[in-house]
């Protein structure tokens, strides 16, 4: 089992008409939306989640269930849900206005987590906003390194400067818990501004993180191992949005490395080939996602669908 640990976000797609805007919903949040595509492809996955008693909150339930994911570990929470208000532009890439203040994603205490049980998971993934908003994010940090005495950890940053500054993700520090590190090339761009890939990657390889895959869009990924570099191509697609292609690629990595029985503790026996194998699936999972409209990852039985490639 992989146990994704994070917040759930109503997405808000807005539609302007003369005089009004108007709202369409629909399920998301990183870590929800990559525990959502985890289960499709058929990993056994639990959702670790503050997850409130709004109709917001009913909406999470219902997507997550309904796609296979197991809720058990979840705290009901007394406050909001979360809310991001996305615009696309003419890529289909989104821009996000949250509404985050006081909600429940980032209420964590560590007694919530300590009633958790890490004990027969393969892998813990988590990162995005859940582990640099406060108060909750320095427990969910501290349960990260704490689930690493049972399990592969993987982090995704997956950065929102709207809501966060730069000090607030503190990779380096987070790599001496992380086995496995995923970020976007904005991520990148962000955290290490002018700064060449390689040496990041290096001196996240210093700090202790064994597999770092860089994602880059339509050019597909980059994979670095212990220093070992390689990249992987995406597939050719009709993009109709890229919202949730992060978090389906993430899924789509750890699926692939679950399958190959690499979960589990430090990556051992892991090589560059199996390495750029797993992150060339995930960026197929990840151009399937793109291929329809918003967070909405593809089931393992359409992963052999043309889906406009």
């Amino acid at each position: 089992m992989i146990a994704v640990l994070g917040e759930c976000v109503a997405d808000a797609f807005a539609d302007r008409r003369p005089g009004e805007l108007e709202l369409r919903v629909l399920p998301g949040g990183g870590p929800a939306n990559t525990a959502v595509a985890l289960a499709r492809l058929g990993t056994a996955t639990r959702f670790l989640g503050r997850v409130s008693g709004d109709v917001f909150g009913e909406l999470f339930r219902e997507h997550l269930t309904s796609s296979g994911v197991d809720l058990s570990a979840c705290v009901p929470a007394g406050e909001p849900s979360t809310l991001a208000v996305a615009s696309l532009d003419e890529r289909g890439q989104a821009a996000y206005s949250f509404h985050a203040e006081g909600t429940a994603d980032f209420q964590w205490t560590p007694e919530e987590l300590a009633a958790v049980d890490p004990r027969g998971w393969s892998c813990l993934h988590t990162g995005s906003l859940a582990l640099v908003r406060q108060p909750g994010g320095a427990a969910v940090e501290a349960f990260a390194g704490d689930a690493r005495e049972h399990a592969t950890v993987s982090i995704d940053p997956n950065v929102r400067p709207s809501l966060a500054s730069r000090a607030d993700y503190p990779v380096e520090r987070w790599c001496a818990v992380a086995d496995i590190l995923k970020l976007s090339e904005d991520d990148l761009s962000f955290l290490m501004p002018d700064e060449p890939v390689e040496r990041a990657c290096d001196a996240w390889h210093a700090a202790g993180a064994r597999l770092i895959v860089i994602t880059q869009g339509a050019a597909g990924a980059l994979v670095s191992l212990d220093g070992k570099r390689t990249s992987v191509r995406a597939p050719r697609i009709k993009v109709v949005d890229t919202v949730g292609a992060g978090d389906s690629f993430t899924a789509g990595l750890l699926h692939r490395l679950g399958v190959r029985g690499l979960l589990g503790g430090r990556l051992e026996g892991l090589d560059l080939e199996t390495a750029a194998d797993a992150a060339a699936f995930a960026a197929r999972v990840a151009a399937l996602t793109c291929s329809v409209a918003g967070a909405n990852p593809p089931w393992a039985h359409q992963l052999n669908e043309p889906a406009g490639l």
